[in-house]
């Protein structure tokens, strides 16, 4: 008999209580009471002299980390709260003060920026040699390069202080108006309203008559919203535009570019493979279109499915075939994701309330992570369920790392990701028992390649082209409608009948502001995986322990020496980027060969 697995997650085992926990309330006031005497420690840093007392920077180095790693674990619960229960009031004041223990801990960090960079070479030197620091010489040598780029630790703890209630306060809104949505949709003779999170799982139903439906319902929602969610990222983009002019950025992409440790040739050089590729997506969407009985695709159809063969899923059949084939490739990796069902890491039941979308946080005390999503029994959601204990793995192979080497950024964390989700789609592919299966199966699979190459070029093409006419002043919510559908025209190269003016009001990303441009990793983390999928396949079982290496190392190098180091290839160039492309691309042809009937 199969073991059955709770979809809904233990949150109290990191603090009993939900929003009401005294154990939390007792957490965030320690954290609180404890900043004073690390900030007067740092600031006692003596650097008047070559000859530093290692010991004493070492203290407050090590106590910052223990620090951050307390925040870190009660902001990835208030989130949890937050996402598990988008009307949670309570919740939502805990988030409030998350924010200001996040914004305590950038006033540490700007006072030991400060410091580090007023030693001399010399001084400095002597200090990361020590070997108590030598695992997070990187992470240091980074800070004191990009706290030269920034304002003084003065202007920057005060950008801090006023963030709070300026910056993030406007990012909260958000959360809380779409919190707030009820969409209208009628079922079965009745109108039933829905989350938002409940209205964009039924984006991808099999009636296109239903999702048209949905999807007029959803666009007249955002719609109604768009005055005052056009209000909110404006503010969002000034307050960036204004902190970057005075701290001498000419870029609005070097905080996005240095937060991945990614250069910008790289970033070039990845979308010029894309767009002069993706018009072989083109043949792939006619097709579509023609099994779906429409002569073009309107932007409610481009995830949808198939019709015919629409496999459903229990969530023990989903989790045991991620098992096998996550343990084809490494057996540690599938043990770590049975662990996570049976302990309860993943919230999936499909309930009113609950935020759209799907992530994983991680628990640097408790050494967990926790994955969020809803689970319906699609195929799809097997592949959401594979990406996101991708994300849970890449943490757990990490936990005895000092904190901050455990900090990778967003575009390798989607490396990892997408790489568990192509060794789960693979497998359903190769052992589809139907050609029908096999095709539903493909083409879920050009669905990404469709998401990544199109509709996140899209974001950035809008992301881009705002920021820019932001800089000229505010954008009114019109006009940022006519930036989306422009950006989307040419993002999905023209194929579409109809498009989504109001996406940029419902997409939480562009609302983030711990994660600015909070795109482009996405489709990096894609591409980059398919290279680590390709070298997986020709190396075989021996590849695994340095997937688990190159893992380790994604928190303690750029991604151009990460990629050279592990792959021996040069990301600034084409020819990584061309080959990763064309091997997404390979799934178009046996697709178009499969539905030539």
């Amino acid at each position: 008999m199969s073991q059955t697995y709770s979809q809904v997650w233990d949150l109290d085992v990191i603090f009993p209580g939900g929003s009401t926990s005294s154990s939390l309330d007792q957490h965030l006031k320690a954290i609180k009471r404890d900043f004073p005497a690390l900030k007067e420690k740092i600031l006692e840093l003596d650097i008047t002299t070559d000859d530093i007392d290692a010991s004493e920077w070492i203290h407050c180095i090590n106590g910052f980390q223990e620090i951050s790693g307390r925040i870190s674990e009660a902001s990835a619960f208030i989130s949890c709260l937050n996402a598990q229960n988008a009307r949670d009031e309570q919740a939502q004041l805990l988030r409030g003060k998350s924010t200001q223990l996040l914004a305590c801990l950038q006033s540490v960090q700007t006072s030991l920026e400060s410091k580090i960079t007023k030693l001399t070479d010399q001084a400095w030197n002597r200090l990361i040699d020590d070997e108590r620091l030598q695992p997070i010489s990187y992470q240091l040598s980074e800070i004191r390069t990009l706290a030269r780029k920034k304002l003084s630790a003065e202007q920057e703890a005060l950008v801090s202080d006023l963030s709070v209630d300026g910056y993030h306060a406007w990012g909260q809104m958000y959360n809380k108006i779409v919190g707030q949505i009820q969409i209208p949709i009628e079922e079965n003779g009745e109108v039933v309203h829905l989350s938002a999170g409940q209205a964009a799982n039924k984006m991808d139903h099999p009636d296109r008559s239903v999702r048209q439906k949905v999807f007029k319902a959803w666009e007249a929602a955002w719609q109604q919203e768009a005055p005052i969610l056009s209000t909110v990222l404006n503010h969002l983009a000034g307050y960036r535009l204004q902190l970057y002019k005075h701290r001498g950025w000419d870029s609005f992409l070097k905080e996005p570019l240095d937060d991945n440790r990614m250069k910008k040739e790289t970033l070039e050089v990845m979308w010029s493979a894309i767009e002069d590729a993706k018009h072989q997506l083109i043949p792939y969407l006619e097709r579509k279109a023609g099994l779906l009985g429409v002569k073009r695709l309107s932007f409610s159809d481009v995830y949808a499915p198939l019709p015919g063969d629409q496999t459903s899923f229990t969530y023990e059949e989903a989790a045991q075939f991620i098992f096998e084939q996550f343990k084809t490739f490494h057996p540690d990796m599938a043990h770590f994701s049975r662990k996570a069902f049976e302990q309860r890491w993943i919230e999936a039941e499909d309930r009113p309330g609950k935020r759209p979308g799907g992530f994983c946080t991680s628990f640097p005390l408790k050494k967990q992570t926790r994955i969020f999503m809803t689970f319906a029994g699609t195929s799809n959601n097997v592949s959401t369920l594979a990406h996101e204990l991708g994300h849970a793995y890449h943490q757990y192979v990490m936990t005895d790392l000092p904190l901050m080497a455990q900090k990778y950024a967003m575009n390798v964390a989607e490396t990892a990701s997408t790489f568990a989700e192509l060794l789960v789609t693979d497998a359903a592919i190769k052992q589809s028992q139907s050609k029908e299966t096999k095709i539903t199966l493909l083409e879920e699979k050009l669905q990404r390649a469709v998401a990544f190459f199109m509709d996140i070029h899209t974001r950035f093409l809008f992301e881009t082209r705002f920021h820019e006419a932001r800089k000229q002043g505010p954008v009114s919510a019109d006009d940022l409608c006519s930036l989306m559908i422009d950006a989307q025209k040419e993002g999905f190269a023209g194929i579409l009948d109809d498009y989504h003016p109001h996406f940029w009001a419902s997409k939480l990303h562009f609302f983030n502001t711990y994660v600015p441009f909070y795109n482009f990793p996405y489709t990096f983390g894609f591409l980059f995986s398919m290279g680590i999928y390709a070298q997986a396949l020709s190396e075989g079982d021996s590849f695994a322990e340095k997937y688990v290496q190159l893992l380790r190392d994604t928190g303690s190098m750029t991604v151009e020496d990460l990629a050279m180091k592990h792959l021996g290839v040069d990301l600034t160039q084409r020819h990584f980027w061309d080959h990763a492309v064309q091997l997404v691309l390979a799934d178009v042809e046996e697709f178009l060969a499969l539905t030539e009937s």
